[in-house]
């Protein structure tokens, strides 16, 4: 399995897909939806699959020694890993602006969504909507990437609207919490996020994985 996704990242992998790594830092940006930044991760692995395929990586995978299903297995991991980097840019943001940066005018000022485990939280959901959205989508005909990226936007960007709105609901100010204000909610629903991720991945991968047996490359 490692030489699977050894061969993602040197050969299937479009440079870009490493480049939108660094929009996780976008959780720097005050005044901003901060979650866009999870959104143009994704934008880049897109790229990513869009060049793949024009290579016809696919059919390359296929002819190697491996099982159908470990192609599967290879491009979920190797999104999954683009994903955690860039969490862990995300994850650096916001460890910065609840502590040293938390009382900065430019973030208290702010009217969005504030970098806290909330908003890692639904960074988390974001790429399990993309994992399930977009990558299991794809292994339904292991060619068309349009529709199920194009769903993937339209739900991605309902949830933005829904995260950022969130705070604004009566009863729910508690997520837009400033530093390590209400930390206790906040690290619950990291938790709930984490869980939401794993459980949408792992079902998105056994989905992926039956209908790319049933292709006839």
């Amino acid at each position: 399995m490692r030489n699977v996704l050894w061969k993602e990242m040197r050969l299937s992998a479009s440079v870009l897909s490493y480049l939108f790594i660094l929009f996780g830092l976008m959780f720097f940006v005050p005044g901003y939806p901060i979650l866009c930044g999870a959104f143009f991760v994704t934008l880049g692995l897109f790229h990513g699959f869009q060049a793949a395929r024009e290579a016809n990586d696919i059919v390359f995978s296929v002819l190697l020694p491996i099982a159908k299903r470990d192609v599967v297995k290879g491009k979920f991991l190797f999104v999954c890993l683009i994903e955690s980097c860039a969490f862990l840019l995300m994850s650096i943001a916001v460890a910065l602006r609840m502590t040293a940066l938390s009382q900065a005018a430019v973030y208290r000022s702010n009217a969005m969504m504030n970098a806290n485990f909330f908003a890692l939280a639904m960074a988390f959901v974001i790429f399990g909507l993309f994992n399930w959205i977009f990558l299991c989508g794809f292994f339904k005909t292991a060619y068309k990437l349009g529709r199920p990226f194009v769903t993937f936007i339209i739900v991605c960007f309902l949830t933005i609207f829904v995260a950022e709105s969130a705070h604004h609901v009566p009863g729910l100010e508690k997520l837009n919490a400033f530093g390590t204000d209400e930390i206790a909610i906040q690290l619950s629903a990291l938790a709930a996020g984490i869980v939401i991720f794993l459980l949408i991945t792992f079902f998105s991968y056994r989905s992926a994985c039956r209908r790319f047996e049933k292709i006839d490359l």
